[in-house]
């Protein structure tokens, strides 16, 4: 809101407007507020945080790289250019962030009820403390206002991580990680506080391009050579090693399709040997994808890293642009996802078992009730992510509580997680998560399904509590061997 004294930010914002629920939603907030953040699932790039230098400029912290923001503007016809990302055929070339920072404000009526207006309002209000809307009269004020702030050590990327009060942050890694800048945060005391999380998508996924390079890369990084099947599980199975000794808490896995089918290792090992070859097709590439989320489970078994996974979204939609521009800029789409027949060859094997903890998220809600709840409901191993990306709003959170709350309750979903490459909108992203809560648990008061400080209790649960759980300290070598993944035991032979 704009008063007379400047731009703020109103104290009930995403609560609920009813005024019998309000009331109950602010004492429930209240005892969320302060509490630390607890980070688990994101993609703030780990080099930033270990070289601690202060960010370059507005433009290049707060647009460029915020793909929610660059999909908007670019759908109303503001050129990539114009936002300063990057051409593959025009390296070194760097647009000027005061520019780019210009087209941003003068847009900034396009992002009116959008959980982005939200994001970069507390960012801009609560961490940098600006008075004023962005506007194309108030740009350069802005840019000049936001660049000597950066200029300070307390807006340097650890200041800042210790002033959000985040408790503890994981990263997202790719499997062939060297995790040097984890060793040097390590050293420095924020091992604790900064872990990896192991990302082998580009290794499981044997007709993407790149991936012979990525799989030599594996060899260097894991020290074993790679002829086969066999060789690669081992080479992922010693990188997973990796990970834990630098305190890696969770994989994460981002596969098109949730299928978990496994296959003999016959298969596999023929799939692999045409990939290696250069000539695999996209049949036999995708069966291979979802054999190795059964390896995966079968392996967070072993190990006890928690198992992320989250299908269902098209990457790089348009081809040209991924060619032009890499990905990551905005073109990625969410598709139909299919849970229920696709993890239970998974669910059958380790469903049960005490070491693995799968957690499943989505983007296609109309899944929320009808598959996820009860698969979380029922099967210990299983716990429910929080709305992720474009179900990262107010609305698709609350309907995500009313649509999952009947089966799963609670204690079966993982509290929030904030999904961000955007450092600096952490806490923003947890604020909402919390005020959300705050009012569809004071709805449950007021409608007397819960007493006050049963509600209370459950926000901080989810807040931080459960967050914790979930995402807890890997134990190794767990109770019972895993089933063989031979045809017998419900592989199949792929044709």
């Amino acid at each position: 809101m704009v008063s007379e004294t400047g731009w703020s930010l109103h104290p009930d914002r995403a609560l609920p407007s009813d005024p019998v629920v309000r009331p109950i939603a602010r004492e429930i907030l209240a005892a969320t507020a302060d509490l630390p953040i607890v980070s688990m699932h994101g993609h703030v790039d780990a080099s930033l945080l270990a070289r601690d230098e202060p960010f370059a400029d507005p433009a290049s912290l707060l647009v460029t790289p915020d793909h929610y923001l660059v999909r908007m503007l670019v759908s109303q016809g503001v050129p990539h250019d114009d936002l300063g990302v990057p051409r593959r055929d025009r390296p070194g070339v760097v647009a000027d962030p005061r520019e780019v920072w210009r087209t941003f404000a003068t847009h900034w009526s396009l992002f009116r009820g959008t959980p982005t207006r939200y994001w970069l309002e507390h960012v801009l209000v609560e961490v940098f403390g600006v008075d004023e809307r962005p506007s194309a009269d108030s740009a350069d004020r802005l840019y000049d206002l936001l660049s000597e702030r950066l200029e300070k050590p307390a807006f340097r990327p650890l200041a800042l991580f210790d002033q959000f009060g985040i408790e503890i942050l994981a990263t997202t890694d790719p499997a062939t990680a060297t995790l040097a800048d984890h060793a040097d945060l390590a050293d420095r005391g924020w091992g604790d506080r900064i872990v990896p999380t192991f990302r082998p998508d580009a290794l499981l996924h044997v007709d993407r391009r790149g991936w012979r390079a990525d799989v030599a890369l594996l060899e260097e990084r894991s020290g074993v050579t790679i002829g086969g099947y066999r060789d690669l599980v081992h080479a992922l199975e010693e990188r997973r090693r990796a990970f834990v000794a630098a305190g890696a808490r969770a994989t994460d896995h981002g596969h098109l399709s949730a299928d978990t089918t496994p296959l003999s290792e016959t298969e596999a090992e023929r799939i692999v040997s045409a990939a290696l070859r250069g000539d695999v097709g996209a049949a036999d590439a995708q069966a291979f994808s979802g054999h190795m989320l059964f390896e995966m489970a079968r392996m967070s078994a072993e190990d006890g890293l928690v198992m992320q996974l989250h299908p269902g979204v098209l990457r790089d939609h348009d081809r040209a642009v991924l060619d032009l521009r890499g990905p990551d800029v905005g073109y990625d789409i969410p598709t139909t996802t299919e849970y229920v027949r696709a993890l239970r060859p998974v669910l059958e094997a380790f469903g049960h078992h005490p070491g693995l903890r799968l957690v499943l998220f989505t983007v296609d809600e109309d899944t929320f009730s009808r598959e996820l709840a009860p698969l979380a409901g029922v099967y210990p191993a299983v716990r429910l992510g929080a709305p992720w990306w474009f179900l990262d709003t107010p609305d698709g959170m609350r309907r995500f509580r009313e649509a999952v709350t009947d089966s799963a309750g609670f204690a079966n979903t993982t509290g929030f997680v904030d999904d961000t490459r955007a450092f600096c909108s952490i806490p923003a992203r947890h604020d909402l998560a919390r005020r959300i809560d705050a009012g569809f648990l004071a709805r449950l008061v007021a409608e007397h399904r819960l007493d006050a400080d049963e509600a209370i209790e459950t926000a901080v649960d989810l807040a931080y509590r459960i967050p914790r759980q979930a995402y807890s300290p890997p134990s190794t070598a767990h109770a019972f061997p895993p089933p063989s993944s031979g045809p017998e035991h419900g592989a199949k032979e792929h044709k």
